[in-house]
């Protein structure tokens, strides 16, 4: 992880050096505090992930880096006090997965998906289906074989955005019904899960991760194509014969158009030359394009059309 925090703070350096020679005197940057707004609560894996290398950053910037945690409202309430500020020292931090989702989701959003630009990747976060260790369940098979005897008992939670989706296209196919509880601070489904009060929740693993090592959560797989180096006694939604939780989670940093082009071409050739560690916390992947690509608009498109059937 050291690795990892030292390589995200030289790209983010990029920020601070991207100014033309005959103009740095006036435009330095930063000319002022940096603020990083979060769509989640303290304790996510992206709050976690922050924090790692916020000292480093406020070393490098000689400016203070502020981290805003601004959960609820299905990760909107954080998107639009970045685009709000629409300024080049407020930026989101979080997973690109809480918001790509957003024009699938809704006939009508509150802000325009095109001014939110890509800035710096950072990692792509470890996500799981875990459920109380009270329900003494030790795969993804049997929940799903008790979920089906007992339909409609059982209550469910999953991180807004692309994890609840891949959750409810893996509900879909495994004709599973379960009753979805909100919160406003999606972290906090834990400790219910811990208390039995949920039955299943989908989260990045940094949330799971102190109630399983409490024993009172179990982690029945990881999404993802391959197992997290860090977690090889825990089986992928694929081996565990369910493909549909095949899902990654880009995390990294995203501002508003008052950002330059300069600024962000400039951070993107940098990234393209490094190749990132994976990390116990996370798990490092190529960068993300700065728009959702074809591959994943048709994945969201087909995992909708099997929710509406």
């Amino acid at each position: 992880m050291s690795k990892l925090c030292a390589l995200v703070v030289s790209l983010f350096a990029i920020l601070a050096v991207s100014v033309p020679p005959a103009r740095a005197q006036t435009q330095a940057w930063p000319q002022q505090p940096v603020r990083f707004i979060l769509p989640f609560g303290p304790g996510a894996g992206a709050d976690i992930g922050v924090r790692l290398i916020q000292d480093r950053l406020q070393a490098r910037w000689g400016k203070p880096v502020v981290i805003e945690n601004r959960p609820g409202g299905d990760s909107m309430i954080a998107i639009q006090a970045v685009l709000s500020a629409n300024d080049d020292h407020t930026f989101l931090w979080g997973p690109s997965g809480s918001f790509i989702v957003h024009p699938y989701q809704y006939k009508k959003l509150p802000y325009d998906p095109a001014d939110l630009v890509p800035v710096a990747r950072f990692s792509s976060t470890i996500l799981g289906v875990g459920v109380p260790a009270s329900m003494n369940i030790a795969t993804l098979a049997e929940f799903v074989k008790r979920a089906r005897a007992e339909a409609g008992k059982f209550n469910s939670a999953a991180v807004p955005g692309i994890t609840d989706l891949a959750f409810d296209y893996f509900a879909h196919n495994a004709k599973i019904t379960t009753t979805k509880v909100p919160y406003k601070d999606i972290v906090q489904a834990v400790n219910d899960l811990a208390e039995d009060r949920l039955q299943v929740y989908s989260a990045s693993y940094a949330i799971l991760r102190p109630q399983r090592e409490a024993g009172r959560i179990t982690v029945l797989a990881q999404m993802g194509r391959e197992r997290a180096p860090s977690l090889l006694d825990i089986p992928t939604g694929i081996e565990a014969g369910f493909p549909e939780l095949d899902m990654d989670g880009n995390v990294g940093l995203f501002g508003s158009r008052a950002l330059s082009l300069r600024l962000r071409r400039r951070r993107v050739a940098a990234e393209q030359r490094s190749s990132p560690p994976r990390s116990s916390v996370s798990a490092p992947r190529s960068p993300p394009s700065p728009r959702l690509s074809a591959s994943s608009r048709r994945d969201n498109g087909r995992v909708l059309r099997h929710l509406n059937n």
